[in-house]
């Protein structure tokens, strides 16, 4: 049993308002509806990253300001399937430029797979797979002279507060050098008729997801939620900027979590949050930015100005 999940479910159902990181989405049958998530017409951002990779590769390449006579270190946090790095990898390597990628993830068995897949696809790509915590890794990194590329893709920055994505990012750069650059990708401002139907899609996968939730804390934790009491109710509006996912009580109800030792009660229309998603735009992130080492040196959109991917350099 994970030990962390346990203390982590018993503060945010003890909290008012009630709340319980993201994060714990992904248990197997989580990590599956995400990837129906990303293959739905509704859900942008991956399409939309996807593209600015596939057609923008030498741009992000010529801002990364690396060059072929000096080996450098391209490290990706949470790099997944990879799906969207292959485009810079093939790009770098057809350039004969010379660097090691490492994918950093705390899950050993999804480092496995990519790096099974990355050998078979690219046989001269230089792998050094790290498992653990970023800034854990980034510290043993740090060690060498070798410059470096972080990549952080897919938004997942918008899942923090605005504060603690400073306090993210400051972290990052205390484990870099002055010109050491980060690559992150976010999530653009749009309009809610664009963003709400990518958290409550009339296929019920994005409701799925997030009522796995209840059904990961029953089958770990030794809970009695009844998934057909909650309803999945995301909220969005554009002068906010910040999509959020609840899962909404109806009925006033009583849950006892055998493992924690605790009964969590919920009144009829009281919300849980599950997730939040900040979207940005320059004057937000130039906000976040000022509490950090870093600073923008380009700046890289979709066709549709969907997403972007900014270029930011440590000073």
């Amino acid at each position: 049993m994970n030990d962390q999940f346990k203390k982590d479910v018993e503060l945010g159902l003890s909290q008012v308002p009630k709340s319980i990181p993201s994060k714990y989405f992904y248990d197997k049958t989580g990590d599956a509806l995400f990837v129906e998530i990303m293959n739905m017409p509704e859900y942008y951002p991956t399409r939309a990253e996807f593209e600015i990779f596939q057609k923008q590769h030498r741009a992000i390449i010529q801002a990364m300001e690396v060059n072929t006579n000096t080996m450098f270190d391209l490290i990706e946090l949470g790099a997944g399937d990879g799906t969207k790095t292959k485009e810079l990898l093939r790009a770098l390597l057809y350039g004969s430029y010379d660097f090691n990628y490492v994918p950093i993830d705390i899950s050993q068995s999804a480092l496995d797979s990519l790096g099974a897949d990355l050998k078979n696809e690219f046989p001269s790509l230089k792998v050094r797979k790290q498992q653990g915590d970023y800034f854990g890794v980034l510290k043993t990194l740090k060690e060498n002279n070798h410059p470096k590329v972080i990549l952080f893709l897919g938004s997942n920055i918008g899942n923090l507060s605005d504060e603690q994505s400073a306090s993210f990012i400051y972290q990052i750069g205390a484990h870099l050098k002055t010109g050491d650059k980060l690559i992150l990708g976010v999530d653009l401002i749009k309009s809610e008729a664009l963003v709400k139907p990518a958290y409550n899609d009339p296929h019920g996968i994005t409701k799925a997801f997030n009522l796995n939730l209840l059904s990961r804390i029953n089958n770990e934790l030794g809970g009695d939620f009844d998934l057909s009491t909650f309803h999945h109710a995301p909220e969005y509006t554009i002068e906010e900027g910040i999509a959020k996912s609840y899962l909404v009580s109806l009925i006033d109800q009583e849950i006892p979590i055998n493992e924690i030792g605790k009964t969590f009660s919920f009144e009829k229309g009281e919300k849980l949050q599950t997730e939040i998603s900040r979207k940005y735009n320059d004057e937000i992130l130039d906000k976040i930015l000022d509490k950090t080492d870093f600073e923008i040196r380009a700046k890289l959109t979709d066709s549709q100005n969907y997403f972007a991917d900014y270029i930011l350099h440590r000073f």
